[in-house]
């Protein structure tokens, strides 16, 4: 699908300020930051598709919110989603639900793992990974990944290291990874699928990310290729960021272990981090069974907004694209600017008009660097990046 021909209002300027939003929100951008560029919180300015939409009004208009179970077609959806899109054939009965990815990640460290054992990450990675295995008294393991040629890459001795480390309990994975944009292949995830099994690190895969890649680039699912990733696994779903429904939608793990799968039900339940919420049934249900087309649309739109900011952060110095597979996050690098981590991010706010992610969050290995979320309409995409070429050229 072009850009000519989209049937849907990606190119809407809707303003974020106007509800609670995060991204635009003081605790964001700081106070006097209402006319920031907002790109640092990572959802979309797009409005959800509309199957999305007509679920969530005709059960509004049901008008009866009392308790209820699971959809019978929610799972059904899932597993057609993972089936037809990704080639994942997923038992339903491996599949748990969950408040959220983070609540995911936190739980299983919890059951899975003792006070001050290790958990791997690859920086610079999801911040969010750092607060958890922080707030669990877990111990950071880093791996990090190698930037060669403005591509990053895992270090597979330096994870068959750490790995082997007796308290090295488990990982997580980022796949696709954010911020730096990589789509592992088949390869790769075979590989450290084969270390981590091979040293019983338990791998929680965040793949919240895996619909959008760009063209000619496919995300895989670990626990898809077979034994010995599937029974090390425990994988990470929703719908929030490929739909834009972060708000009014919860998760899915996938655990092919059953006595992982259990484990994880009891707590779910000891926990009351299993309860239904009518809204998020319906929007994930009409999502994965109806929100094809318009996620499509979205990559096509996603896709010009890359080479938008491709085109024109070729033409100026001191910045550099790093060049992403997947995800609607970019990684910038700012390096040759030759500023310091609280000078970068003063320059962007106060020269530039930019608020974005920096790049410390990710891990000391994001020093110099900044993300960028390009979910937004190609407009005030194109702004921001007249702002950004006008700033770096007044240095």
């Amino acid at each position: 699908m072009t850009r000519s021909n989209l049937h849907f209002s990606l190119d809407e300027d809707i303003d974020r300020r106007a509800g609670p939003a995060l991204k635009t929100h003081p605790i964001v951008l700081g106070e006097g930051g209402e006319n920031l560029f907002a790109a640092g919180v990572a959802d979309m300015d797009f409005k959800a598709a509309p199957p999305v939409l007509v679920a969530l009004q005709k059960r509004l208009d049901d008008g009866v919110f009392g308790y209820e179970t699971v959809p019978d077609g929610l799972v059904p959806a899932l597993t057609g989603w993972l089936r037809t899109r990704h080639g994942w054939q997923v038992d339903k009965s491996h599949i748990l639900r969950a408040p959220n990815v983070l609540n995911i990640l936190a739980i299983a460290a919890s059951l899975f793992t003792d006070e001050g054992d290790g958990v791997i990450v690859q920086p610079p990675v999801f911040f969010d990974f750092y607060d958890i295995i922080k707030e669990n008294n877990r111990r950071l393991v880093a791996n990090p990944l190698s930037l060669r040629q403005g591509r990053y890459e895992m270090d597979f001795e330096g994870l068959e290291r750490v790995a082997a480390e007796p308290r090295t309990r488990m990982m997580y994975l980022c796949n696709p990874h954010n911020p730096v944009g990589r789509v592992w292949t088949k390869d790769e995830l075979l590989r450290l699928g084969e270390i981590c099994s091979r040293n019983d690190v338990l791998v929680v895969s965040d793949e919240i990310h895996g619909d959008i890649t760009f063209p000619g680039y496919e995300y895989t699912p670990f626990a898809s290729l077979g034994p010995t990733c599937s029974n090390t696994a425990i994988t990470c779903l929703s719908p929030a960021k490929s739909f834009n429904i972060a708000a009014c939608c919860s998760a899915f793990t996938v655990i092919a272990d059953e006595t992982r799968r259990e484990a994880f039900q009891v707590e779910n339940s000891r926990l009351t981090a299993n309860k239904n919420n009518a809204f998020a049934n319906v929007a994930m249900q009409a999502a994965y069974k109806d929100g094809g087309p318009w996620l499509d649309a979205v990559r096509d739109y996603l896709a010009g907004n890359l080479s938008a900011v491709r085109s024109q952060l070729g033409q100026i110095p001191g910045v550099e694209l790093i060049e992403p597979e997947g995800t609607f996050l970019l990684w910038l690098d700012f390096r040759a600017l030759g500023l310091n981590p609280d000078e970068l991010t003063a320059f962007l706010k106060n020269r530039a008009g930019w608020a974005v992610t920096r790049g410390p969050a990710f891990g000391d290995q994001g020093v110099g660097f900044a993300r960028l979320n390009i979910a937004c309409t190609l407009s005030k995409l194109k702004t921001a990046l007249d702002q950004l070429t006008n700033a770096i050229l007044s240095l």
